[in-house]
């Protein structure tokens, strides 16, 4: 039965109908049976499903060259879905040990809370990959290009390690992006997005993106899905797909600038390092330059000297830009990983990493690259002056 009042039109929306529904009413037991059953196409209830999820799945299998994906409430609900939604009690998964925060989080004490075991690795160095795997290891899970270092993994050398051991290859793929870099081209199993940030680009959505080549591991990451409520809002979906459309001419056009402000600030006094993968003093450069041919995506990092005090001293005089824990917005935003992603670790463990107090994430925006260039550089100037 058709709700009261919906008109008929001979046309059809230009833009994507805003589909808010909880629930979606079926004529007979019969036909909902038809439904869950799969000999038919319908909605019931919007946890299991909704036309935006849909809609934003649709459009993002097709940027990866995938099918099936699933989406989800936020970037680590992805992560999530994969972890626990493929993994049981006695298994073992290995990680990047650049992993982002809240993903190291999940493997150094959620994961090992259900039982599962877990080996942070360099995702650079194959044979440190190598020396993890266990007779129970089923997956190996790495960032194409870290957060918040930048280090740029040996994809192709790990894909050969999991085809040679028959384990699953799991790349987050969110700082690359499929305009930057093609996981599935490349060997691996699963791909992973937190929508959230440079896809649906406004810093007005929360989301993530999960797909397997397998469609059966797509089924199962949708049912652990469903059933733990991981289930996007209509509205983020909604929103998403209109960032999307702009998507690639944001992408290029930061990517740009990012290049310009790394080496600009490259040469500016206090700044005792820059990472950003074109550039040829990137501890990583001969791989990005074959894995990413040339690309090198909007994120910056740099570490200033001075420590907490240049730090404060920094973002203060930053005129403009905010300083905010997320990436990918249209405007350039500055994060601290020691007081926001990596915070949970211990000054330790982050100096490991290489995130000191001065070490800072820029997420490049749109602005003019001149007036960025200057921002930093006054900014700079007056932390480490």
């Amino acid at each position: 039965m058709r709700p009261h009042g919906l008109p008929e039109s001979a046309s059809h929306p230009v833009v994507t109908p805003l589909s808010p529904s909880v629930v979606y009413a079926s004529e007979t037991p019969d036909a909902l049976d038809d439904q869950y059953e799969g000999r038919v196409h319908g909605y019931t209830y919007s946890r299991e499903g909704h036309p935006n999820a849909d809609v934003i799945a649709r459009r993002l299998d097709d940027m990866e060259g995938a099918s099936g994906g699933v989406v989800t409430g936020s970037g680590m609900a992805a992560v999530s879905a994969v972890l626990m939604g493929l993994l049981q009690t006695g298994e073992h998964v290995i990680g990047g040990d650049q992993l982002y925060g809240r993903s190291l989080r999940l493997m150094k004490e959620d994961l090992p809370r259900l039982g599962i075991a877990t080996t942070l690795a360099d995702p650079g160095d194959v044979e440190a990959i190598r020396a993890a795997i266990r007779p129970e290891t089923k997956l190996i899970l790495v960032e194409a290009v870290s957060n918040p270092t930048l280090a740029v993994a040996d994809i192709d050398g790990i894909a050969a390690l999991c085809r040679e051991h028959g384990l699953l290859l799991v790349v987050d793929n969110t700082f690359t992006t499929p305009r930057g870099f093609k996981p599935f081209d490349h060997g691996a199993d699963i791909v992973i997005h937190s929508v959230t940030k440079l896809l649906a680009g406004h810093s007005d959505v929360m989301l993530g993106y999960v797909v397997a080549k397998d469609a059966a591991l797509n089924d199962r990451m949708r049912v652990f899905s469903v059933t733990t409520g991981m289930t996007p809002s209509p509205f983020d979906c909604w929103l998403a797909e209109r960032g999307l459309l702009s998507f690639d001419l944001r992408f290029d056009r930061a990517e740009a600038t990012a290049a310009r402000l790394a080496d600009h600030i490259a040469g500016l006094p206090g700044v005792k390092r820059v990472l950003y993968p074109t550039r040829h003093d990137h501890p990583d450069h001969g791989r990005a330059e074959t894995l990413l041919k040339g690309r090198g995506c909007n994120m910056v990092s740099f570490e200033l000297d001075g420590g907490r005090d240049a730090a404060n001293a920094f973002t203060r005089a930053a005129e403009g830009l905010s300083f905010a824990p997320t990436l990918g917005d249209v405007g350039t935003t500055l994060s601290h990983p020691a007081s926001s992603s990596h915070r949970a670790l211990s000054p330790e463990n982050r100096a490991e990493l290489g995130l000191h107090e001065g070490f800072f994430r820029v997420s490049v925006g749109l602005e003019d690259p001149d007036t960025l260039c200057r921002i930093f550089e006054d900014a700079i100037t007056a932390a480490t002056s």
